[in-house]
């Protein structure tokens, strides 16, 4: 679980990212969990971008790709979601909670 403050550092950190992963009208599928995967794997911190053509809720949509993926969601900020995966190596070191 994040704290405040990692998040807060997260959403500084992702906010000159480009969406990397779409969601569209096929919803949360199999091989779009895949490929959130694989970008988390080499990214740590991802933007996903949900689609106007999504049926799901954004909300629906985080809370199902970080189930899957297993990672923490930093942001939801209109159809745009911030996802962050701890590396086993990690790029990224995240300030402290207390």
């Amino acid at each position: 679980m994040l704290t405040g403050k990692q998040k807060r550092f997260l959403r500084a950190l992702g906010h000159g990212l480009k969406p990397v992963i779409q969601v569209g009208k096929s919803d949360v599928s199999e091989a779009l969990i895949k490929e959130t995967v694989e970008a988390l794997a080499s990214h740590e911190l991802i933007k996903v971008k949900v689609l106007e053509s999504c049926l799901m809720d954004r909300h629906s949509v985080a809370e199902e790709l970080c189930t899957a993926c297993e990672a923490e969601l930093a942001q939801v900020l209109g159809r745009t979601l911030l996802l962050y995966k701890a590396a086993k190596e990690p790029k990224l070191e995240l300030p402290k909670g207390k």
